[in-house]
């Protein structure tokens, strides 16, 4: 649709369940977690993992959201000659604004009918992650949420733990 001239390249948008959704603005304290995260992600997992800071997710023909991280299996071209899909994920991350965001109410289901096997939501109203594993058409089966003075580690990587702390400091 760019192509077409639809959209411009600078439309903050993304494909979801064949719609076309517009994207929530990007605030301060939204985009300064992400960059935390990315900081965090690049450190911990470089050598092990590609880090993907807001690129789309080919989930299928029908959706392509943008999470704010992922945490991607190596590849020697970075994905330059297609789009990540699920079977390429360790991880996705989404930030969300408040306990009504769309990532979790949306996002954060279709990632789990399409297999998505680890998704964190990081919440700045609560200054909380809550992890969801176990993944099943209706929805992710283990959900539990990580608080200052905890830490915890992506399944993949159960050895290089990030602690709530560096998520959100005080």
């Amino acid at each position: 649709m760019a192509q077409a001239g639809i959209l411009g390249e600078d439309d903050r948008v993304e494909l979801i369940d064949g719609e076309i959704v517009e994207m929530t603005p990007i605030g301060a304290r939204h985009a300064g977690c992400v960059k935390r995260l990315a900081d965090l992600f690049f450190r911990t997992f470089r050598d092990s993992a590609v880090i993907s800071v807001q690129d789309p997710i080919r989930l299928d023909k029908r959706s392509e959201p943008q999470p704010d991280l992922a945490l991607l299996h190596q590849k020697q071209d970075f994905y330059a000659s297609r789009l990540p899909m699920p079977a390429d994920v360790f991880l996705l991350v989404e930030v969300a604004n408040s306990s009504t965001d769309p990532d979790r109410k949306v996002k954060v289901p279709l990632y789990a009918q399409h297999d998505i096997s680890e998704v964190w939501l990081a919440d700045l109203e609560q200054e909380t992650i809550t992890v969801f594993l176990d993944s099943a058409p209706d929805g992710y089966r283990t959900a539990r949420v990580f608080r200052r003075g905890e830490s915890l580690a992506q399944s993949a990587f159960p050895d290089r733990p990030i602690t709530i702390s560096d998520i959100f400091p005080e």
